[in-house]
């Protein structure tokens, strides 16, 4: 699927809308399906080492997080509240990349990652969902509403009503299937 600008999250956040789009719902792809999918991912990203090497353990709480992230942000786009198992990923997630606060030499603070190799990697990009947070950018990343997609993406609308992938994709799905159950049940159909 090609993503446009418009769609990209801004600076380090577009990282963590990557990582969860390494797994295509509609198209059946995942670059996460195996160890050296993960490592190759995590080097692409300057997330890790090209030697980092990754345990089938790692990379099922690598895909768990993912799907975590993807739970946040469909809630992000309908509103409705995270849910539980989602929020306890992250925790946990946080826990084993034993995420510290950092402070620099001009003032400015950041959360840092303790740990080695994976748990590191995946707390890099906690640390990312903490500064979007903190800098109100977190709640535009959100997951295509469109059932089988899934696809995260950045809402650039003024309104942050953003919720599909694309219009002419999902959107247009999305509402002429709506057009077609409203119309089905109209009188004298």
């Amino acid at each position: 699927m090609v993503v446009s600008k418009r769609r990209s999250a801004p600076g380090e956040l577009e990282r963590v809308r990557r990582f969860v789009n390494t797994r295509q719902v509609r198209g059946g792809i995942d670059l996460l399906s195996d160890t050296a999918g993960l490592a190759e991912w995590f080097a692409n990203e300057d997330l890790a080492p090209p030697e980092v090497r990754v345990t089938r353990a790692e990379l099922g709480r690598a895909i768990e997080l993912r799907e975590a992230l993807r739970a946040v942000l469909a809630a992000h786009g309908t509103g409705a509240s995270v849910p539980a198992h989602a929020t306890r990923t992250l925790d946990t997630a946080a826990r084993r990349a034993r995420l510290r606060l950092h402070f620099d030499d001009e003032g400015g603070a950041s959360l840092v990652s303790e740990a080695a190799t994976v748990d590191g990697a995946l707390g890099r990009l906690l640390a990312i969902v903490h500064d979007a947070i903190a800098h109100g950018t977190w709640t535009r990343l959100k997951a295509c509403r469109e059932h089988d997609c899934g696809w995260a993406f950045y809402d650039h609308t003024k309104n942050r009503s953003g919720a599909w992938c694309s219009m002419d994709g999902c959107g247009n799905r999305a509402k002429a299937r709506a057009y077609r159950e409203r119309h089905a049940h109209a009188p004298g159909s």
